[in-house]
């Protein structure tokens, strides 16, 4: 298994609230966000002043990280045709090849940056790229109803499938190795919506497994997802914690979370973990019940966690870096480098071998953090110095690390 992101937490829609803020925020309307792939070299934008500290020029021994704390130069830097709004899945690294959702939907290759393959109106912009059994997942771009499989090195399509006229706007939420799970509008007779439907499609022929009616006052958008074994699991902005049979579609289990829940969570073995404020929580998947959790300081909110080779790493709003043990929620340890260097706090982890890199939001003090796995200490920072206002995404082949902002993709030696 790859040392790198689970990918835990899918999430579904255009107009989740954080996706808002950021769009506000930086005064973005969607024809800023639809640069066009040129597939040419970029000259290296680092070195601003959203670097901590500043990286130089170029990279000494094929790309490796200075030993002074300095971040390397990227490998290489594309401009991409990428429309992304901050979540996890809208980066995937796989197969050679790393993609970032946008129109057209385009592969670079991971070693050279070059164009691989493109799709136009290949992913809908906010909805996730999922992986799945070697295949890559989209909703059609096209808008007509189906959920599309491609092989991920080659761009082909591999696999359709259509839940039928009755329903709207199918998304994918979540994969395993047998089935895709979607949520879809369901049509009324004045072709508005008011309920939805949650299904699993067979990922080899295409046929409905099941599908399940959600309850009134669901919404399509924001929800975040997850396969375990027997169980999906997913959240919602309606402070929905929920678990179905993933044979039979039948609800589990639901409850109430005390916080809206805005980002992905985590699974671990028999727990999922979920940030809830000040509060971190990790419920049994098999019957809801609340097996560990852990506080932060007082008026501090932890944000999204992520499970990697065993640990679960977080990071809370005091800029406190946490390595817990998922299974009883012991600490490994705690690191206070980013508050110490004036650093943003990452949402987004990948890891390779034994370093973090964290992906912060909008900051100059952001960027893409490379912290030491055992302790917690801040290695560097990298930052494009572009002053977008996009926030980061990091993904991973085991041999490179990719960066995300906006419309420039990044790679980074590991």
């Amino acid at each position: 298994m790859s040392k790198g992101s689970a990918g835990y937490g899918t999430t579904v829609g255009r107009t989740s609230r954080r996706r808002i803020l950021r769009l506000a925020g930086g005064g973005l309307t969607m024809a800023a966000l639809g640069a066009g792939l040129t597939g040419c070299e970029d000259p290296s934008e680092t070195g601003g002043e959203g670097s901590i500290p500043p990286p130089r020029t170029a990279s000494p021994q094929d790309g490796k990280a200075p030993e002074d704390g300095q971040a390397p130069a990227p490998l290489w830097t594309r401009t991409t045709s990428a429309q992304t709004y901050g979540d996890n899945d809208e980066l995937v690294a796989v197969d050679g090849v790393v993609i970032a959702s946008g129109d057209p939907l385009a592969a670079l290759d991971g070693a050279s940056g070059e164009e691989r393959w493109s799709l136009p109106a290949g992913a809908i912009p906010g909805a996730p790229l999922l992986l799945g059994a070697g295949t890559l997942y989209l909703a059609g771009g096209t808008y007509d109803g189906a959920v599309i499989g491609y092989d991920p090195a080659a761009g082909k399509e591999t696999w359709r499938s259509h839940l039928g006229k009755e329903y709207r706007q199918p998304r994918p939420v979540a994969v395993d190795e047998t089935q895709v799970y979607v949520i879809a509008e369901i049509l009324e007779a004045d072709n508005s919506s008011r309920t939805n439907v949650i299904a699993a499609l067979d990922s080899r022929t295409g046929k409905l497994v099941w599908k399940e009616q959600r309850d009134l006052g669901t919404q399509q958008n924001g929800v975040h997802a997850a396969v375990q074994g027997r169980h999906l699991v997913y959240t919602d902005f309606k402070k929905n914690l929920t678990v179905r049979d993933t044979a039979t579609g039948k609800q589990v289990w639901t409850q109430k979370t005390t916080k809206t829940s805005y980002g992905p969570f985590a699974i671990h073995e028999d727990l999922v973990i979920v940030p809830q404020g000040q509060r971190l929580q990790a419920f049994a998947l098999a019957g809801g019940s609340e097996k560990w959790s852990v506080e932060a300081e007082q008026f501090t909110t932890f944000r999204e966690p992520a499970v990697l080779d065993g640990v679960l790493h977080i990071a809370d709003s005091d800029r406190t870096l946490w390595a817990l043990d998922p299974r009883a929620g012991k600490k490994v340890w705690q690191s206070t480098a980013l508050k110490d260097a004036g650093a943003q706090v990452p949402r987004q982890f990948v890891r390779v071998d034994g370093v973090l890199y964290g992906a912060t939001d909008l900051d100059e003090k952001g960027g893409v953090h490379a912290i030491d796995a055992r302790t917690g200490a801040l290695r560097w920072t990298f930052n494009d110095g572009s002053g977008d206002h996009h926030a980061w995404l990091v993904a991973t082949d085991g041999k490179r690390v990719f960066a995300l902002h906006g419309t420039k993709l990044h790679a980074l030696s590991v």
